[in-house]
């Protein structure tokens, strides 16, 4: 199968990969974070001083006792970080650089071994973009090959040579989980073949044909009363390793990218692993403020250099400017070739060349203006404008009608980034997403 994506839109950025070889770096410590894992409800494991494995479970979910989040690192639980209304935020594990992993038994159901091992918290569920719960199979199951991102490294890239094997194991193991298809989506710098048990589907097209919401829209869409799983090729490809050895690996190449990183690099580190130790020496020694983004422009997470994590899902840190210390004419109205935008009103709009932007709104807030914009980056047949003001208005029937079963935030990025009213719509969309959660379910 083909599927062309035709709207979208790649963002050329300064402080792209050379290449794809790695250096190897062990870091002081690691940290899982809830957060990163929507519909995750935490209930602690462990304590402050507890000595745990790779693979050790750290906090189980309330409602759902089989799913754990696990410790990615052996070591000592160095701290349990709170917030408001006692609210986990993290569990700092200190690595012992030992690399003691614990050992699962690959016998029991597959469901089970991967609820228990920590990587069924990598997949999500749509509707609602959450981890879903083991016992309510899926209709389909829906791996993503394509990494479109703003500096993305390919995710076929990160995979080993002669993985075909691997793989298949792995989609044997996915099909056994429902009564429909594993549909595998690959782009162009796919080298492996067509894997045994998935429907390949090869997906062209700018951002955000990588996004496996896209996909699931323009391939098979969801209806009110099916659920859909997703995971990306390298959870899978971790899955087969851990079907293999019954050991899991928790290891992963980190792009350390952007206009502020002194020389764009690949790591090879451990999932959640300490920023400092990520971006130790890769950072421009210059005098502006930077902003760490854990993940791409569009939808990461921004954390500390000094105290931060890497997050979910683990794999790039852009670093960029922040723009707060920019003395600039006339402000967000300059007209500057150095700006990036899709509006041809800018008359640097055509030029071909790759840019350095900050992290300034470069505007202030203001009404939704019905402009169309954001119909030029969506490829998903939904009408952005409309679902946002239902959502907004809290009007379940209307968000049904206007396809937010098939919403996950991260699809509405590029629609916050040509916004012209500035709105936070990822926020939006979560915000959605988890009010019709709770009233539904």
């Amino acid at each position: 199968m083909k599927l062309k994506i035709n709207k979208g839109l790649n963002l050329r950025l300064a402080g792209a990969l050379p290449g794809y070889s790695s250096k190897e770096v062990e870091p002081v410590s690691c940290a899982v974070v809830p957060d990163d894992f929507p519909g995750f409800t935490p209930k602690l494991l462990v304590r402050e001083g507890d000595t745990v494995l790779a693979g050790s479970a750290l906090m189980y979910d309330k409602f759902s006792s089989d799913v754990c989040l696990v410790s990615p690192v052996s070591g000592t639980v160095k701290s349990i970080v709170r917030g408001e209304r006692r609210k986990i935020l993290r569990v700092v594990v200190e690595n012992d650089r030992k690399h003691e992993t614990l050992t699962f038994d690959t016998e029991v159901p597959p469901a089970e071994l991967l609820a228990r091992s920590g990587f069924f918290s990598m997949f999500r569920r749509r509707p609602y973009d959450i981890v879903p719960a083991p016992d309510i199979l899926p209709r389909d199951i829906f791996v993503t090959a394509m990494d479109t991102a703003p500096l993305a490294m390919p995710l076929s890239a990160r995979l080993p040579e002669g993985a075909q094997n691997v793989l298949a194991r792995a989609v044997k193991v996915l099909d056994s989980l429902t009564d429909g298809k594993v549909y595998l989506s690959i782009g162009g710098e796919w080298s492996f073949g067509d894997i045994p048990g998935a429907e390949m589907v090869h997906v062209s097209g700018p951002h955000p044909a990588g996004n496996v919401g896209i996909q699931i829209a323009n391939i098979s869409p969801i209806s009110k009363g099916e659920n859909i799983w997703t995971l990306d090729v390298v959870t899978l490809y971790k899955i087969g390793l851990l079907l293999e050895t019954g050991r899991p690996d928790f290891s992963t190449l980190v792009a350390v990218v952007g206009s502020e990183a002194a020389s764009p690099c690949v790591i090879s580190t451990y999932m959640g692993a300490d920023m400092e130790s990520v971006t130790g020496g890769l950072v421009k020694d210059t005098p502006c403020h930077k902003r760490v983004i854990s993940g791409n422009v569009l939808t990461g997470t921004v954390v500390s250099s000094s105290d931060g994590y890497l997050r979910f899902p683990y794999r790039q840190v852009t670093v960029i400017a922040e723009g707060d210390d920019v003395d600039e004419f006339m402000g967000w109205a300059n007209l500057s070739p150095s700006k990036i935008s899709i509006s041809r009103a800018l008359p640097f709009h055509g030029l071909r060349r790759l840019f350095s932007p900050d992290a300034r709104l470069q505007g202030g807030r203001r009404a939704m203006i019905m402009s169309g914009e954001y119909d030029k980056v969506m490829p998903a047949d939904i009408m952005v404008e409309y679902l946002l003001k239902a959502i907004l208005g809290r009007n379940i029937d209307d968000m049904e009608a206007l396809g937010i079963y098939e919403a996950a935030p991260e699809d509405f990025a590029l629609c916050e980034f040509v916004d012209t009213s500035k709105l936070p719509v990822q926020q939006i969309v979560r915000d959605g997403l988890d009010f019709l959660r709770k009233e539904l379910e």
